[in-house]
Formats: structure tokens, sequence, C-alpha cells
């Protein structure tokens, strides 16, 4: 493994990418980055257009990582995005969600606000905080599975997590928030792993606040030539926290007054 800036050669991205992408869909966890670092975003995001390309499923839905404060002047970011495919999408029920982690990568769960946006002018390319509230259609709870094949992935800093569709392995849509404007700042959020409290927080625990994960997402995409549909669910950031959690983990993430989303990690073998 070594280190490499925006100069990494076409082929070396598309190398990793395809490491990536075939580690995924063989659930087989990868002991190292396989090839040069990112060190920057556009590289990242580079590596990560190659893999969505190669990727044999659509998109249906994004994440949004915090980048570390320590990272922001370095990289230019203060957010990072990754895709959610339609086989990693879940609808919550009364019963355990199984969040299918590969075995000796990287499993995390992480309590949620997703938004469903409607209609998106695919041209515009600037947004503000006011017009991308606008645009949401329905806010939900949500669990998203961090996940990757690479289990050292966080340690290696925003770049890389943002090269392999940011960390992400799956989304559980839970129910809608009824009356989300006035309610939001008063949803309290609890995760609790095998039991034990793990993480509390609301809304304004992320960075600027959920909306901007929102705004962030939608400018981002449009500006890289993928702008968001009508539909497209965008999980705005983990609430209380990346809770790291092993095969046989239960989880349940608790939103005050709304709902319970209750999940275990299993081996995926699909």
């Amino acid at each position: 493994m070594s280190v490499v800036t925006a100069s990494q050669t076409r082929s070396d991205t598309a190398a990793i990418a395809r490491r990536f992408v075939e580690a995924r869909l063989a659930c087989r966890a990868l002991a190292d980055f396989p090839g040069q670092l990112p060190l920057d975003m556009a590289t990242a995001y580079a590596t990560q257009d190659v893999a969505i390309d190669l990727y044999p499923d659509e998109i249906v839905a994004w994440k949004v990582g915090m980048v570390p404060p320590a990272l922001h002047e370095q990289l230019g970011a203060r957010r990072l995005a990754g895709p959610i495919f339609r086989r990693n999408l879940w609808t919550a029920t009364a019963v355990p969600t199984p969040l299918p982690a590969i075995p000796g990568g990287f499993a995390a769960v992480e309590g949620e606000f997703v938004a469903r946006v409607g209609a998106i002018d695919p041209s515009k390319q600037d947004w503000t905080l006011d017009e991308a509230t606008d645009a949401i259609a329905a806010l939900h709870i949500g669990v998203e599975l961090a996940g990757s094949p690479l289990k050292s992935i966080n340690a290696l800093g925003s770049a890389v997590v943002a090269s392999d569709f940011g960390n992400n392995a799956g989304l559980v849509l839970g129910i809608e928030i009824e009356d989300w404007p006035t309610r939001l700042e008063g949803i309290e959020v609890q995760t609790t792993l095998d039991g034990a409290v793990v993480g509390t927080g609301t809304a304004n625990s992320i960075p600027a606040g959920i909306l901007e994960s929102v705004r962030f997402l939608i400018e981002h995409c449009a500006r890289r030539g993928r702008p968001l549909t009508e539909g497209v669910l965008i999980s705005t950031g983990a609430v209380t926290g990346v809770h790291e959690a092993p095969i046989g983990a239960r989880s349940t993430c608790a939103f005050s007054g709304v709902g319970e989303i209750h999940c275990t990690v299993v081996a995926d073998d699909r």
C-alpha cells in the first residue's frame, strides 16, 4: 500500500475500484487497501465513479458521512457521499432486520434520519439550505449499515472512505416522521448494541444539522453529473455515532415518540 495524489492514473483508479467491487460481490475481506491510497477527494470520487459503473445494481439512495475536523482543510470537505444500491435497501418491520456484513471486513450500525426527495431540477448545481429543505418530500427514521471489505477503512481517512462507496453496505428504512419540521429537534435517538447503550443524540448532533447534509448531497450529486431523481433517499449522518458491530450483534435504534428499528448483524453469504 502506498499513497498518491490526484495524479493517480485512470488504470490505477480502475484497478482499485474493481478490487473493491469484486470483494463486495464475493463477500470477501481485503487485508489492505488494494493499491495507492487516495489523498484527495477528487481521486476518491473518481474511484467511486468507476466502482458505481462496475457494480451490477441501481442506486436508490445516498449516504452522507462526516469528514473529521482535522481533515477539513487538507481535503477541502466537511462531508462525504456514497451510493446505496437497491439490493442493500431494506424496510424495517417488527422482526429484526438482518444486516449482511463481510466476515473480516468493517461493519457498524448508525441511527440516522433519512430524507426522501421530491422533484429535483437536474440542471441546478447550487443549492441553499432553504431550497434543499423545500425539496424534502418526507423524512423517515433509519439505520445505516456502514460496511466495507476493508476493516481498516475508517482509520485510513475520509478519502479512502469515499473511494469505497463511502463505507456503506446498506440502509434500513423506518417509518415516516409525521409533521417532521416541527418535531425534528425534539426527537432523541438512542442506539444499543446487545442491550448496552452505545450512543445518544439528536438531529443537531450532526455538524451543521441534517438539513445541511441534504443540501450538500443534492448539490454534490448535481455537480458530479449524477443529479438526484424524485424518490431517492438521503441518509443524513450518524446521529449517535459510528458503532462498530461484530457478526451476531443485535442493535436497537430508538427514536423518541416515533419508533424503533431492530437489527441483527449477520454474515453476508449472498
